[in-house]
């Protein structure tokens, strides 16, 4: 049963990450696509989303074979997870700004939402995602002996947690970070709400479709933010029975990591009509006029 369920996630990972690479590859060759905010974004989320799978399925496949590593290794590698696990719902949030600027503030986006600026933006989700990662990294260090370092064993996120109130603490900033994101996400969609009454014809239609997105964006971050509940339910279940323990991990893992992150090339790559025109041209190795509109 576990060797059928490693293959599973090993076949569910190699798909999202073929799917995602196809999509990052349309993106860099496509010119167009490299001055708006909208896609500039929707790359680095694939990126952050793509670095995430290939990080955790090596977790997933080193602790099924019970290949124990150094803690010191074991500790750069989860720190690097943890900060694109965390990048993934900023960048969301960041996405839903730049779909509430382009509907309710139209004659201002081309200002807010340059090139230039999506560069910034890229760095502030970066230092704002990090931020978790550093402080469960600063108490881990000052709390742990320096001889830990040098010790093998096998490699989890629980393994930073060495006192019951650093895992309370690592679940009170994460619940912060996502109760900010939630007032933002409601906050851009009442308003693009507002804009969707007022307007006609293709202006209607626009606005209609930006909320389809803001909603897809808020089902996304729910299943990111379940994941933040996952270490509580799993260690009720361990204290019950090491099989039930076993069953929750991997339909946690399925159902709020992989997930999520199967749902970016959905909601902006497939649903998009020009990013979609450019895949198709992509995959059939033909070039065209996708991006004249």
């Amino acid at each position: 049963l576990n060797d059928f369920r490693v293959l599973l996630v090993q076949i569910l990972v190699v798909m999202f990450l073929c799917i995602n690479m196809l999509l990052i590859v349309t993106f860099f060759k496509k010119e167009c696509f490299h001055t708006s905010a909208r896609y500039i974004l929707f790359a680095v989320m694939l990126m952050s989303d793509s670095f995430v799978l290939v990080l955790s399925n090596l977790m997933v496949v080193v602790n099924f074979l019970q290949f124990t590593i150094q803690v010191w290794l074991c500790t750069v590698i989860s720190i690097v997870t943890l900060l694109y696990v965390m990048a993934t719902p900023v960048t969301l949030t960041a996405m839903t700004l730049e779909r509430y600027v382009a509907i309710c503030l139209p004659l201002r986006h081309a200002e807010l939402c340059s090139k230039r600026r999506s560069m910034h933006c890229i760095l502030v989700i970066h230092g704002i995602s990090s931020v978790p990662c550093l402080l469960i990294l600063s108490i881990f260090c000052a709390t742990a002996s320096f001889d830990l370092y040098q010790q093998k064993a096998l490699c989890s996120v629980e393994m930073f947690l060495l006192q019951p109130w650093q895992r309370h603490f690592r679940s009170a900033i994460s619940q912060f970070y996502f109760l900010i994101m939630c007032i933002i996400l409601v906050f851009c969609y009442i308003q693009i709400v507002k804009v969707a009454k007022a307007a006609s014809g293709e202006n209607k239609q626009s606005t209609q479709r930006g909320m389809r997105t803001v909603i897809l964006h808020a089902f996304q971050l729910l299943l990111c933010l379940i994941q933040l509940w996952s270490p509580f339910t799993e260690a009720a279940a361990l204290k019950a029975d090491v099989n039930l323990f076993m069953d929750i991990r991997y339909c946690n893992y399925l159902l709020f990591s992989l997930a999520p992150r199967c749902l970016s090339p959905l909601i902006y790559g497939l649903r998009d009509e020009f990013f979609f025109l450019a895949l198709k041209n992509s995959i059939c190795l033909r070039t065209g006029a996708v991006c004249q509109h």
